[in-house]
């Protein structure tokens, strides 16, 4: 008689990474679905049993929101300083990657030294000295000029939010422009093309999936950013960005009760990111995983 064969080790290993995972995955889409059913109750209904299905769709809640609590303007404030942050960014740090992963000049140590160092402050750390930085740069030009620029500035905010993520971001692009073959560039330099021609038509097509991966931890990064929106926006009512008018919201329902609202306006920040992902997840996956040679 054959003996039977036991389960190997490999299918339990197998078996307890898929369980650890549907668990991770129920951990995460638990919460962000109940967030949406929220958003969508009267508010009668939260005094019941939480875990209930709402009743109907309630979307005033999402009218009340983008109207009576002003979250269409933060929304398109976030829009705009996003936005800006990431042209600026790219802009650069695309640049800078490029000649520091694909040549050799005098200082170019020092900068990787100083790129490096950057990825170990934590910007939450500097705020105040650049807070303080503005202000002072702002008592001088109302002293000169009569009037102040830098603090309560959107594009100001939106220059500090690209600043803060030049270390990241170029150490990331380095690393992956630094995989990719030199033949593609000797053969431009025969065909007559630049240095910038080579740059924008041979390596970044090149690079796509990379330079995708970093517009979104970037974009989810500056899209939630609270601490240096509060800091640098503290008197600019109509300006404030999501994050700080999301604060505002949750201040003002929590003594009025209008729990809707409050998850109305949680949906409203989280709806962008999501749909952002969904259409990037293919070219994000490969960022992360494919190297600059492919077969």
């Amino acid at each position: 008689m054959k003996q039977k064969k036991g389960i190997s080790t490999d299918t339990l290993f197998k078996a307890f990474v898929y369980v650890a995972l549907a668990t991770l995955a129920v951990l995460i889409l638990v919460p962000v679905a109940w967030v949406f059913l929220a958003s969508i109750k009267q508010n009668s209904e939260f005094y019941g049993n939480p875990w209930a299905l709402p009743a109907g769709f309630y979307w005033q809640n999402f009218v009340d929101a983008w109207n009576a609590a002003s979250m269409g303007s933060y929304m398109l404030n976030s829009v705009a300083v996003t936005a800006l942050a990431l042209a600026i960014l790219l802009a650069v740090a695309l640049p800078a990657a490029y000649c520091l992963s694909r040549f050799h000049f005098r200082g170019r140590k020092f900068l990787n030294t100083c790129f490096m160092a950057g990825l170990f402050i934590n910007v939450n750390y500097i705020v105040v000295p650049i807070f303080l930085m503005l202000r002072d740069w702002d008592s001088w030009l109302n002293y000169f000029f009569g009037k102040t620029l830098l603090l309560n500035n959107l594009l100001v905010l939106a220059v500090v939010y690209a600043s803060t993520a030049l270390p990241f971001t170029i150490y990331l692009l380095s690393g992956y422009f630094a995989t990719l073959p030199g033949d593609f560039e000797e053969a431009a330099y025969i065909d007559g093309a630049g240095y910038g021609t080579t740059m924008l038509r041979i390596i970044f097509p090149m690079a796509q999936p990379s330079i995708i991966t970093i517009i979104l931890f970037n974009f989810l990064s500056f899209w939630n950013e609270y601490i240096i929106s509060m800091t640098l926006m503290s008197s600019a009512t109509g300006q404030k960005t999501l994050p700080v008018g999301l604060l505002n919201l949750m201040q003002a329902q929590q003594s009025s009760a209008q729990y809707g609202i409050l998850y109305a306006g949680l949906v409203l920040v989280m709806l962008p990111t999501l749909i952002l992902y969904i259409c990037v997840q293919k070219k994000l996956t490969q960022g992360m995983t494919v190297g600059g040679l492919k077969g």
